[in-house]
This record gives C-alpha cells, structure tokens and sequence, in this order.
C-alpha cells in the first residue's frame, strides 16, 4: 500500500531567532539588502555545497556569538552569506569563506521583537518570522485580515521599527486538510509524509491536523490500514499513526513520474535551501526554504509555532504530505496560501520533522 510511500520539526523547536536564523539553505528568492553591506575578499567566497555551508554556518555561529545577525545560503553563488554586526565579525566570516554584510539589527534585538508578535493575542490569517536577508521579522497578513484586526497588527509592527515589516499576501493561509500518496479518513484525505520505526514497529508521521488519536486511515476510502496513536495540534502540526495491517512501507518519496526517492535520513531545513515537497494533490512541486521557527495562526485561530516557511505552491489534500531535499526528510506539509495556479508559489509552511521525531523516539526508516 502506498500509504507508505512517504512524505515527511527540529529535535527542539528552534525556540531562539538565534537558531531560526543560523543557516539559510537556498535564498533564490529572497533579495538582499544593500545598505551597509561589505566587500568580499578580492578573490571572492569559497563555493560552498548546501551541506558544507550549513556546517560553516553552524561554526561561525558559535564563533561570532552575539556578533552574528543570521545567515542564509545562495544557492546560485553556491556561498553562505553572514550577517554581523561590526568589520571585525565581517573579517573573521570572510576568513572562514564566507560572504559577510554588516547590518543593524542583532539576534536578540529580533528575538525581543518576535516576542512581541507571539505576545499579542492570535489573528486568523497572520503569520512572521525572521528574515535574515533583511535582518527583520517579516510579518504577513492574508487578505481575510482587515479593518480592526489588521490596524492592531500595524500597529503592533510600528512599534517594533526597523526590525519588522508588514506585507499582505494573496489567498488565505489555511490547514490544507482535504494529503506524497493519498492517505483516506472517515473526515477527509491527507499525504503521508514519512514512514518511520518506533519500538521496531513500523508507523508513519502525519499532519496533525488531519485527525485526532483514534483516526482509521487506508490507502482507498472506506479502507483501514493504519491508526492514529497521538496527534498534535495546534502549537505543533504533526501526528503518529501505527499500521494495523502487513503493507509495504518502504522508506521513500513518491515522485509522481513513476519513480522514488529514498529517504535515508532527518535533518535540518536551512534558509535559502532548495526542497521539494509530494502531496497527493499537487504532486511533486520544488521551492526554497526562506524562514525557519515561522509562527502561523491559521483560519478558525489555531496557532502552530517553530514551522519552516517555504516559496513553494500546495493545495487541499497535500497536508503531511513530505518536505525533502535529496535522501533528507526535512518536514511535513501543514498549510499556507492555497492553490498551484497562476505560477503561485506560496507561501506554505511545514512542520519540522526532526522535532516530530525527537516527540516520538521515532527514526526514519
């Protein structure tokens, strides 16, 4: 049965903008800015790969401690952009092989800012998170957010000053309920996102939105093959479903052109990292990471913390579905702008898989 055949949050929420920010896996559609930025070395960054430059970032954060703004990873220049706060912290970037731009606002300046944004009482249809190419939290309000609603949030944002912006989006950021292959409840159709062992026994992880504990699903309506064992939402967006029944469930990614991609392994998202994403509806799709430890509070008020944010299309149908890059599982599908049409892309937002396996004591497998 195809329920398990795929899809796929950090082992810790990335409950710090510090962390949120640390590595940026594929700034493709992010601009960067350029007030006060530096001039690289003459003979210009190392090239670096995506896994290379999340360990360099992971290195020079800790090095440059609260001199460090953030980084992302451009993935055309295949090079790792830093953001610091003086020409010193610039110098020992550049050393490492990094791209460095001096900016104004630091880690902790944003994370006091993103507190102040979690602290104001939950809007349908908003969502923000750091943004390390314009070292700002990046608000958005969906086109449901007016009048009342959408002065206190524009308020709330001018009172931040130059380390927040606020931008409308079109659609509505929704739950995609209605799920890489198809998996059928009693309540609607979801993906599978991953299919993964505990206690020896394999199970596979799921939105948690798309069904309470208790959830039958099978791979055809009216149908039972698996079960749901705990389910988590809202504050995180994933879920534990068991298989009742002996299905093949290997270790892989439907493609949706005949083909497979073999998940060996969970691991971080970064920003400015390229990913692609399987549902059942919308298939394979491809996009970028452009935030981490994102706060989105969904149409009907539920508010799910510590998600990845991605330029990337989905729509009902896709939740759980998996978020992948190459043999990583990086998250499950949880919702966003809704629809693939008109070259949309986004934004959608996913439940880091690494947190939902760190819950369980799950691996992938």
């Amino acid at each position: 049965m195809s329920i398990s055949t795929h899809r796929s949050r950090a082992t810790s929420r990335r409950a710090t903008v510090a962390a949120a920010a640390a590595v940026a896996l594929l700034g493709g559609a992010l601009s960067l800015p350029t007030a006060k930025a530096s001039t690289p070395a003459v003979d210009g960054p190392d090239e670096l790969t995506t896994a290379a430059a999340a360990k360099l970032a992971d290195r020079l954060t800790g090095e440059l401690g609260a001199r460090g703004a953030g980084t992302r990873y451009d993935a055309e220049r295949r090079t790792l952009i830093v953001n610091v706060l003086d020409e010193a912290a610039a110098d020992k970037a550049r050393a490492a092989g990094a791209t460095a731009r001096i900016v104004d606002n630091s880690l902790t300046e944003l994370a006091a800012a993103q507190r102040t944004l979690d602290g104001e009482p939950a809007t349908p249809g908003t969502s923000w998170a750091m943004d390390p190419a314009t070292n700002k939290i990046a608000v958005a309000a969906d086109r449901t957010v007016t009048g009342a609603a959408l002065a206190r949030l524009r308020h709330t944002v001018d009172r931040l000053g130059d380390r927040a912006t606020l931008t409308r989006i079109p659609g509505e950021l929704t739950p995609l309920m209605a799920g890489g292959d198809a998996v059928y409840s009693s309540g609607g159709r979801c993906s599978l996102g991953f299919n993964v062992v505990k206690d020896g026994k394999p199970h596979f992880l799921l939105a948690g939105h798309c069904g309470r504990k208790g959830t039958k699903w099978g791979p055809r309506r009216g149908t039972t093959a698996a079960v749901t064992d705990d389910s988590r939402f809202p504050g995180d967006d994933f879920a534990l479903v068991r298989y009742t029944s002996d299905v093949p469930h290997p270790s892989e990614v439907n493609l949706y052109n005949g083909s497979t991609q073999k998940i060996t392994k969970a691991g971080e998202a970064t920003v400015g990292q390229q990913i692609q994403r399987s549902g059942s509806t919308t298939q394979l799709r491809s996009g970028t990471v452009t935030a981490l430890d994102a706060t989105v509070t969904y149409q009907g008020g539920q508010k799910v913390t510590g998600l990845i944010k991605a330029d990337v299309c989905a729509d009902k149908g896709d939740s759980g579905g998996s978020m992948f890059a190459g043999d990583t599982a990086l998250g499950l599908t949880s919702g966003g702008t809704i629809g693939c049409g008109g070259g949309r892309r986004g934004p959608m937002y996913f439940q880091p898989v690494t947190e939902a396996l760190a819950a369980y004591g799950a691996t992938i497998g």
